[in-house]
């Protein structure tokens, strides 16, 4: 008579396949702050690439900076890192597919507007940027008080809210000429009670 070896659980399989993922996160992560003239200063940054070399993702990891500095206000710094060809691809919360914000302008208008909704919005870097060849990808964290006015919400204005999202750019010629966004809307809608 043979015995069958004693079966594995799911967990210890589980916990095998995690352990390594959680170290290569560990190794890959550094949180910065989104830099501004009032922000506390930087801890660390790490700028993952693949297939690039260290000095060609300095010039993405600035425009990342810029991107996040954009995000947090300062407009000055559009002309200077989005491209005139500037298309969004975007699920947003009017049903709309981000085909209509294109530009500087465009995407200038679309912030301000987001910004309008939640006062002193501030965006900072979640983890290290990914850059890619054309492509950069940035995890953020957003930190706001709400002001009111968002359509269907029932919390009070003065709510501070925080909600989480990734950012996919792709780069030509020094500026980004394609977004991605991908936002947890739910986390958002919860806070602003509008499910």
């Amino acid at each position: 008579m043979t015995t069958a070896p004693p079966a594995r659980t799911p967990r210890r399989h589980r916990a095998r396949l995690l352990v390594p993922a959680a170290l290569a996160v560990l190794v890959c992560t550094a949180t910065t702050a989104a830099a501004s003239d009032t922000s506390p200063k930087t801890t660390a940054t790490t700028v993952a690439t693949v297939g690039s070399h260290h000095e060609g993702a300095q010039r993405p990891k600035a425009m990342l900076d810029d991107w996040l500095r954009l995000w947090n206000g300062d407009y000055d710094r559009a002309p200077g890192i989005i491209s005139p060809a500037f298309r969004v691809h975007a699920a947003l919360m009017d049903g709309g597919d981000g085909s209509s914000i294109r530009g500087v302008d465009g995407l200038v208008a679309w912030i301000a507007q987001t910004r309008a909704a939640f006062t002193d919005l501030r965006f900072t870097e979640q983890i290290a940027p990914l850059v890619d060849g054309h492509y950069a990808s940035i995890r953020w964290t957003a930190t706001g008080t709400y002001a009111g006015g968002f359509p269907g919400a029932k919390a009070a204005p003065g709510t501070v809210i925080t909600f989480t999202g990734t950012d996919t750019l792709r780069m030509r010629d020094g500026r980004f000429v394609e977004y991605w966004v991908n936002t947890d809307t739910l986390q958002l809608l919860t806070q602003l009670k509008a499910l």
